[in-house]
């Protein structure tokens, strides 16, 4: 689900910027009946536009609260159940995966979750556009597409320019964690966050934390682990 980050050229005086960014892979797939009902009577309760630019959460949510914003929920089983087990927090949720965002919507129906809100576009265009800086509590990148030919890793999300923009968006004392099952990638992951500027490895031997209980185990993590595979989880918190 995730593409590159590139530094646009510079000018005299002027920071670096991202160019060419994106999140995701577009990934071709129908809707089922459940997930398009779902699309169409959730989507005006729960979905946000990038269109409307930089939002204030609070007034959204109707209150202030722990701010978690998810980079690519698949098909929302984890941020549904995130969600369900934390009603005092609030998560924001971004995926471009249509079916995914029904089902996700069709569950927050279901379930009568107040807490959370979806956008259905790039995650990356979302956090530049329309979030705050310093307004967020926690940023979740759970197993992004790993790009595994070494001719692909420039297309890895975890960038340096990716690491800057989420330092920009987490409040200090805000986590980044992010989960991967490739262990390239997560050495990559590593490799990547401890170089960035602004951040420090919860880890404490600095390399990977044991999962959090706050992540859900998926389906595709069991399967993964019968078989022998394993998961590495990072968190980096922002200190400057």
């Amino acid at each position: 689900m995730t593409d590159d980050i590139q530094q646009a050229p510079e000018t005299a005086g002027e920071a670096p910027r991202l160019r060419t960014i994106k999140s995701f892979v577009m990934r071709a797939g129908r809707m089922t009946e459940g997930q398009q009902r779902g699309f169409e009577q959730g989507w005006p309760k729960f979905g946000l536009e990038l269109a409307d630019g930089l939002r204030d959460f609070d007034q959204m949510f109707g209150r202030r609260a722990p701010r978690t914003f998810e980079i690519g929920f698949g098909m929302g089983h984890s941020t549904l159940e995130m969600a369900a087990a934390a009603p005092e927090q609030d998560f924001i949720g971004v995926e471009v995966h249509k079916p995914g965002v029904g089902a996700l919507l069709a569950g927050a129906m279901a379930q009568n979750l107040t807490n959370i809100r979806v956008y259905s576009c790039d995650a990356l265009d979302v956090l530049r556009q329309c979030v705050a800086d310093a307004s967020l509590d926690r940023v979740l990148l759970f197993f992004p597409d790993p790009w595994h030919k070494s001719r692909h890793h420039k297309r890895r999300i975890v960038q340096a320019g990716f690491a800057e923009l989420v330092r920009q968006k987490l409040k200090i004392g805000g986590v980044l964690h992010m989960a991967t099952d490739w262990q390239p990638y997560a050495e990559h992951m590593l490799e990547v966050m401890s170089a960035a500027p602004g951040f420090r490895n919860l880890a404490a031997d600095g390399t990977y934390v044991p999962r959090p209980e706050e992540r859900p185990v998926t389906k595709f993590e069991r399967r993964g682990e019968r078989l022998g595979h394993g998961v590495w989880d990072l968190k980096f918190e922002r200190i400057d």
